[in-house]
């Protein structure tokens, strides 16, 4: 129950802010920084849905371990993707870790019904919040964006959901 009042602040703040920036016509951030498996990440904002509390998932048989299964989510069946499952940093996460779990729907432009569970939400991140940024590494998968590192020397990974929910490895969740 505390961690659905928290997600609550969290989105009320988030909401807050934005309206702020927009009224101010100050530059909006770019990213939602998130952390799963232990790494960070930076999802668009404008590919970026709903957040929800983990509330647990139906599962599929025959899926790959990292297609958790489906959720319903505001009355629209969804389908669930571990990201740190998917992008291969898999940790085992005991039942507490996944209360304090989150599900991040795929903004319904996409056109795909699916949510991503995220470790940890960390709020919002612009480019002003970086020191430097790096292109993918050669061979990195086609959703992988530039790499960005913040004053503390912490790598976050930008992450295009639209190429990722594109990507075969993503639409082919039969085991």
């Amino acid at each position: 129950m505390a961690n659905r009042e928290a997600l609550k602040e969290f989105q009320s703040r988030l909401a807050q802010r934005l309206q702020a920036a927009r009224d101010e016509a100050v530059s909006v951030s770019s990213w939602l920084a998130v952390e799963s498996g232990g790494r960070q990440y930076l999802l668009p904002l404008a590919q970026s849905g709903e957040i929800f509390p983990w509330g647990g998932v139906h599962a599929v048989p025959y899926t790959q371990p990292w297609f958790l299964g489906v959720a319903n989510l505001r009355g629209t069946l969804t389908g669930v993707v571990d990201l740190a499952g998917l992008l291969g940093t898999t940790q085992p996460r005991a039942d507490q870790a996944l209360q304090e779990s989150s599900c991040l729907a795929l903004n319904g432009a996409l056109d795909v019904n699916a949510a991503l569970l995220i470790d940890r939400l960390a709020g919002l991140r612009g480019a002003q919040a970086f020191v430097s940024s790096e292109p993918p590494e050669p061979g990195a998968p086609e959703y992988f964006g530039r790499a960005y590192v913040d004053d503390q020397g912490a790598r976050w990974q930008e992450l295009d959901l639209q190429a990722l929910s594109r990507h075969s490895a993503f639409l082919s969740i039969s085991a």
